[in-house]
């Protein structure tokens, strides 16, 4: 089965309407076939970001029934995660994308959903670039 990563951005853009990306987040469920998966981190940009509780129970009642799985990260990737935040200190990287390339070296996923620009920038350690399919996905 296919597994993407997700960042915060599509899932935002799904569950705020006036969103410029709103439409697009919606196509990218709709045709999306595989499992996403995202970060801790990531759920509490999402839930900042959403403000208002009952777009946040939403969310979370949407994570509950399955639409997206959550990543593990223990102790032990403190230090990766402050590797990379200082390789990429003049962007700089924020926690949530952080955990998403640690995760990414973790795992062997090579595909995210996002609309940050910034994955155009890192890079894993086989020093590839995660391909983005939140535009493409069919």
């Amino acid at each position: 089965m296919k597994i993407t990563l997700i960042d915060a951005g599509p899932i935002i853009a799904l569950f705020r309407k006036r969103d410029k990306h709103h439409q697009d987040a919606l196509r990218f469920i709709k045709n999306y076939k595989g499992r996403l998966i995202t970060t801790w981190p990531v759920v509490t940009e999402v839930m900042y970001e959403l403000a208002k509780p009952d777009i946040q129970e939403n969310f979370l009642l949407w994570i509950e029934r399955g639409g997206l799985d959550l990543a593990n990260l223990d102790q032990k990737s403190v230090s990766g995660l402050l590797a990379l935040i200082r390789k990429y200190s003049d962007l700089p990287m924020n926690l949530a994308d952080a955990t998403l390339m640690l995760y990414s070296d973790q795992s062997g996923i090579t595909e995210i959903a996002t609309i940050d620009s910034d994955f155009n920038v890192y890079r894993n350690v086989k020093k590839g670039y995660l391909k983005n399919i939140f535009f493409s996905a069919d």
